[in-house]
């Protein structure tokens, strides 16, 4: 038994959320193309909140371990506009 949820590599949903007014999707973008290359379009999605205040954003990306997806978390939550990310 191993202890990831996850067989490598595959394909991850990672989601961010954070203020609408922050430059959010400019600065995780960087950080997720750092660790896991180019993201297509087709595989990243954004949702404003009902009141406009907070952006969800979502990537996937394949993952080719576990050590990239926790250096990505590590940056995400480390980024100043990023209020979650799971």
């Amino acid at each position: 038994m191993t202890d990831t949820a996850h067989e490598y590599p595959c394909d991850v949903p990672i989601k961010v959320m954070g203020r609408h007014d922050s430059d959010l999707r400019a600065e995780t973008r960087t950080i997720i193309e750092r660790h896991a290359g180019p993201i297509d379009d087709s595989r990243f999605k954004m949702r404003t909140s009902s009141d406009g205040n907070f952006l969800a954003l979502t990537y996937t990306v394949h993952a080719e371990n576990r050590a990239q997806l926790d250096a990505i978390y590590r940056e995400l939550t480390a980024c100043k506009s990023v209020l979650m990310a799971l």
